[in-house]
């Protein structure tokens, strides 16, 4: 088996899905974000804002090829914004299998907690009301990139036993 690639927005449900993909398939489990904490010695929240963007995809690039360079079979749970920088995409692809959880941005701010939302420096300081129009926006932005995906699942009404289920037949 080749890696499986999980993308899409921050929040969409990637590493939840991703664990329970991997245990159904008895493979292993990564999540980038993760990975990239554990390299870095901070939260990728911190990795983003102290060191910037462009350091954070740099290393968020180094976690993504040391997992494909390992040769390992597992299921990948990929940062929000990996998809969107440099070639990851096009990377991705090449190694293993991508597939793109589409979720409504109005679904995923429902999803997250005031934790979640506090993790995540680009929703910091949003109110309520600017959160869902902030990530329509946002969203747009990114999906000519999580379009590159080679299997998309909408999300929208399907429990996460459903989703793993989809992910299974069609990988």
């Amino acid at each position: 088996m080749k890696p499986l690639f999980l993308v899409g927005y921050m929040g969409c449900g990637k590493s939840t899905l991703g664990r329970k993909t991997a245990r159904r398939l008895g493979v292993e489990f990564a999540d980038t974000d993760v990975l990239l904490e554990q390299r870095e010695g901070a939260s990728a929240a911190d990795v983003y804002q102290l060191a910037g963007e462009e350091y954070f995809r740099r290393a968020e690039r180094a976690v993504l090829d040391g997992l494909i360079d390992s040769g390992r079979c597992l299921v990948v749970s990929t940062g929000g914004g990996l998809p969107t920088w440099s070639d990851n995409m096009a990377r991705m692809n090449a190694a293993g299998t991508t597939v793109y959880l589409r979720r409504p941005a109005e679904q995923i701010a429902r999803r997250l907690s005031p934790y979640g939302r506090q993790k995540r420096p680009r929703l910091r300081g949003l109110a309520d009301d600017e959160l869902v129009d902030f990530m329509r926006r946002d969203m747009a932005d990114r999906e000519p990139y999580y379009a590159q995906a080679q299997l998309t699942v909408d999300c929208v009404g399907r429990t996460d036993a459903e989703l793993v289920e989809w992910i299974m037949q069609h990988c």
